[in-house]
């Protein structure tokens, strides 16, 4: 699977046992798949090989003519001709000596410009020209020299020259593909990676992808962060079994789905009951593993559903680091497993972390010590890391060396919470008179900010999202007011039903609240959730 190794292994069977010297050139580029370019063929020299004599025995007269006829060099760049006799050599993918009839021009061709090329070789047949045949390709060409010290080629030498340069060519066929394969699996598994991390208030995150070693294909691990309503988040970390280009593709598929799932506002256990069947759906074959937190930083919770992933390390402000004890339950694509969501505290100044097996597993450890492991090292070192990004690269550089078999993804989130005195969350029961209390209600808490110049607006809007709730609410309604860098209302009922904007006629009653909030909000929006819908809207603070 590796070029360079095909090719060293090669020079190293065949000097000094076969010849004095061997020369390889590689076609560039060279050549992927079955279709056949129109561009000429171009060789370069990859590498070269030649043996040191060793000192000659006193009755030895022949090292002083090997030492007097020293081997040719190479050219370093060929561009054999479609009518010459190189390329016919190429074409017909047979070994040849360079004495032969009618093969001096291709022998001309293969060495260094400037050198004569019967004058240079010694007489005999002392130079195979062996060509790489791929399946569909030629890959390149093989030099086999000896010096005037040894035998000539015999016919039977030309047989071994042929098995010498049909293994080779597998090889070299073997890793271009293999090449091809994994730069496609990489980069289509980096197009599917977030490019950037959300900037949500009450939470800082930070993130690594690190790929498998060379050795290994590449492997379908993600993360995610995605803002939910109310200002929470979902923290999201999986792998999909195996490394294949197909394991890369399945792990977009799900993250997907993990992104559909999550604008739907439901609990962890219900996105991971869901991920499953649809896991399902694109094959029995396809097993993943999932852990999906959501953090609510104003009232500090985190709740948290695992399938068959290792378990987060909870990194305390005060250095203790915790291993959370979360049911892990099956893995995604399994099949009618219960998904548990366990909900606990979330303390201002803690630090989540999440990752893949890649982090804590290898072929000499198992992933309960890794994860132990892990957690003595966080706790030991982590204190005094106020970045995150700095403890990503801490976490990553404590990594042993030696060759790593999985990807490792890596997701930080440090809780900062909301402060109280900036949130107002009031339920409000759903009859005609809601819309004033939730006006007072408004203009209060923007008085005790000290945003009166928002009061009018504010309270125009919230009277009209409020009023088109208490239509369809059948139980109490919130109003919850948030300020951050922005001042933001949100209202949630439990009616399904999500509000459009529409162009109201001159004789209609109804239709122009939206208007008036597309009009006034820097942004709003609608979201349903798993208990109806929130409709939210943004105002920019003004600067005093």
């Amino acid at each position: 699977m590796d070029l360079d190794e095909t090719l060293r292994e090669l020079r190293q069977a065949a000097v000094p046992a076969f010849a004095d010297a061997v020369f390889i050139h590689l076609a560039d580029p060279l050549p992927v798949g079955t279709e056949r370019s129109a561009a000429p063929l171009v060789l370069r020299l990859h590498s070269a090989e030649r043996a040191v004599p060793s000192a000659p025995h006193a009755d030895s007269a022949s090292y002083a003519d090997a030492a007097s006829s020293p081997l040719p060099e190479v050219a370093q760049r060929v561009e054999p001709g479609g009518g010459g006799r190189l390329a016919e050599l190429l074409r017909d993918g047979r070994p040849a000596f360079g004495d032969a009839p009618g093969n001096a021009p291709a022998v001309a061709e293969l060495l260094a410009a400037g050198t004569d090329p019967p004058g240079a070789l010694p007489p005999g047949h002392r130079l195979i020209i062996a060509p790489l045949h791929g399946s569909h390709h030629v890959m390149g060409t093989v030099v086999l020299l000896r010096g005037t010290h040894r035998p000539v080629f015999t016919g039977d030498d030309l047989l071994v020259a042929s098995q010498l340069a049909t293994h080779t060519a597998l090889g070299v066929q073997k890793a271009v593909m293999y090449g091809h394969e994994a730069a496609v699996a990489d980069t289509l598994q980096h197009t599917m990676l977030p490019s950037s991390l959300p900037e949500p208030t009450g939470i800082r995150l930070a993130s690594r992808y690190l790929p498998a070693s060379k050795t290994a294909q590449v492997g379908g691990d993600w993360y995610d962060a995605i803002p939910l309503p109310g200002n929470r988040v979902a923290l999201i970390v999986g792998d999909v079994m195996g490394h294949s280009m197909t394991s890369a593709a399945i792990m977009g598929q799900l993250r997907t789905i993990v992104q559909t799932l999550a604008g739907l506002d439901l609990p962890p256990n219900e996105v991971l009951h869901h991920l499953d069947e649809q896991a399902q759906r694109l094959g029995s074959d396809h097993i993943a593993t999932c852990l999906y937190a959501i953090y609510d930083p104003i009232s500090h919770r985190l709740l948290m559903a695992n399938a068959g992933h290792p378990p987060a390390v909870l990194l305390h402000e005060d250095g203790r680091a915790e291993v959370l004890g979360i049911p892990p339950g099956a893995p995604i694509g399994v099949g009618g497993v219960v998904f548990e969501s366990v909900e606990m505290a979330a303390p201002t100044g803690a630090t989540l972390v999440l990752y893949t097996d890649g982090l804590v597993e290898s072929r000499d450890t198992d992933i309960g010590s890794g994860v132990e492991a892990l957690r003595v090292r966080l706790q030991s070192t982590a204190r005094g890391l106020a970045s995150l990004e700095v403890l990503c690269d801490h976490v990553l550089g404590t990594l042993g060396p030696g060759t790593r078999d999985d990807d490792i993804a890596l997701l930080t989130a440090r809780f900062e919470g909301f402060p109280p005195d900036s949130v107002g969350y009031w339920f409000l029961a759903p009859h005609p008179m809601t819309a004033g209390q939730a006006r007072r209600l408004t203009r209060r808490a923007l008085r005790r900010w000290g945003l009166e110049a928002l009061v009018d607006p504010t309270e125009l809007m919230v009277s009209e999202i409020v009023t088109n709730a208490v239509r369809f609410a059948s139980r109490p309604l919130s109003l919850r007011l948030l300020r951050t860098d922005v001042l933001r209302c949100e209202v949630t009922d439990d009616s399904p039903q999500v509000p459009r904007m529409r162009q109201p006629g001159l004789g209609d009653e109804s239709g122009r609240g939206l208007q008036l909030v597309n009009q006034l909000a820097l942004r709003w929006g609608a979201t349903r959730v798993s208990s109806g819908k929130v409709v939210w809207f943004e105002q920019k603070i003004p600067s005093k």
